[in-house]
């Protein structure tokens, strides 16, 4: 049964339903490959359309969405995607509202989450039904509120007792029974990029197809409510290169999750910064040191007491080790902005993300560079609480290899000696 505008569904005739269009679902894999060259082909012409809107960063913006609605709508039909199929999902892209994208790439990410979180629960805890263990994840932490944030909360111990029992995997085990079962997982080890800034790179061992939820970008959540609470602040990124930004202003700082961890345990990933009254003598006069001085006292130092109970062998949560492709080589995956709604307790331990503050988002508004609270929430609309985080999607099928992303920095300001645009144009429009 359809739940959504373009929801797809297997039928018992090996028709699909996409758009309220039935489709036949055969064809050989070189006909897959030319069916995939017509979606890279609309995409090229896409950002150039008039009918995009006059906004440059919303321009933006409105092709990223038309390209994830190409992508992961395609990753969706499947092996067994017909041509008629492919005109069908173009000819979607080209007249669907931005809305109507947005809620159907929402919808083919939040299913291959579901997906992936049932495979690990197949690994990790095979004894249990599924219902088992939503009605335990449902009550592993108790619900915030504003006001435990302000009188402190269970300590950590406390929360500790209630993880959840799992198979003692190491991280190393518990990526290969994935790759089993998804046909990939991911690995950090060096670059082959060839220059000397590099350092670790992402790689996907195994297959995974065009729309393919590649990673997660894990880490602490915050949004503009709480840019002040961002470690460094305000030159938050003098010694953090795990910083991203989703269009919404929502921030997400990699550096806490490092490379997860060996257990499913309680994390907070919370830091506020802590400044000292008297400065070290040798860096009162030069700004370099004094903030990367800065950045190093305000790390580690916790918020709260409390967490969320994660799976921290997640083997998908290194989105934050993808680098910029180098001069010549075309980036592989991009960002896909994911609302994880909160009324799914069972997958929650799978999301690598915290959120900083409160569980309600403070709505705000963007003026230039600055942001104002304009009264309500960020999640008006929602009929749940929701956490906005950002996944990495393949933009083309990957096998063995390493994940490039287009970091679209800024031309604004100073870019890295290494950084070279993938698309000048591009990064112009993201930060215009």
């Amino acid at each position: 049964m359809c739940t959504g505008l373009f929801m797809m569904v297997p039928l018992a005739n090996k028709r699909r339903v996409f758009g309220g269009f039935f489709f036949q679902t055969s064809v050989s894999l070189s006909a897959m490959a030319f069916l995939f060259q017509k979606f890279q082909e609309f995409i090229k012409t896409l950002a150039k359309s008039p009918t995009f809107a006059r906004d440059p960063r919303l321009l933006q913006f409105e092709a990223d969405v038309n390209r994830l609605f190409l992508y992961t709508s395609y990753n969706r039909l499947g092996n067994d995607v017909a041509e008629a199929d492919t005109e069908e999902i173009i000819e979607l892209a080209s007249k669907a509202s931005l809305a109507d994208q947005q809620k159907q790439v929402q919808e083919n990410i939040h299913s291959q989450i579901k997906s992936f979180c049932s495979a690990m629960d197949e690994v990790l805890r095979p004894s249990l039904k599924s219902s088992e263990i939503k009605s335990a994840n449902a009550h592993e932490l108790p619900r915030r509120s504003g006001l435990t944030y302000a009188i402190g909360r269970t300590s950590a111990s406390a929360l500790q007792s209630v993880v959840p029992e799992t198979q003692p995997l190491s991280r190393a085990e518990l990526s290969h029974h994935l790759k089993d079962r998804i046909g990939y997982t991911l690995d950090i080890k060096p670059s082959q990029i060839p220059h000397k800034d590099a350092g670790q790179g992402l790689y996907l061992h195994g297959e995974a197809n065009v729309g393919a939820v590649i990673a997660f970008y894990p880490g602490v959540i915050y949004s503009p409510a709480y840019y002040k609470n961002i470690p460094g602040y305000p030159r938050v990124d003098a010694q953090n290169s795990y910083l991203i930004t989703r269009y919404d202003g929502i921030v997400i700082n990699g550096q806490p999750w490092g490379l997860g961890g060996e257990a499913r345990e309680v994390w907070d990933g919370y830091s506020v910064p802590q400044f000292q009254t008297n400065l070290p003598k040798d860096i009162t006069g030069n700004s370099d040191k004094l903030w990367k001085w800065l950045g190093k006292t305000s790390m580690g130092i916790p918020v709260q007491k409390g967490g969320e109970v994660l799976e921290r062998r997640n083997p998908l949560a290194f989105g934050h080790f993808a680098n910029h492709p180098a001069p010549g080589t075309e980036p592989n995956v991009m960002l896909c902005p994911y609302d994880f709604p909160m009324s799914e307790a069972d997958m929650r331990a799978y999301i690598p993300n915290v959120v900083f503050g409160s569980e309600e988002n403070v709505k705000m508004r963007r003026f230039g560079s600055f942001w104002f609270k304009s009264g309500g929430t960020g999640d008006e609309g929602a009929d749940v609480p929701l956490i906005k985080t950002l996944l990495l999607v393949a933009t083309k099928s990957l096998c063995d290899e390493e994940v490039f992303l287009n970091y679209r920095l800024s031309n604004a300001k100073r870019r890295p000696a290494w950084y070279m645009p993938v698309d000048e144009e591009e990064d112009k429009l993201r930060w215009s």
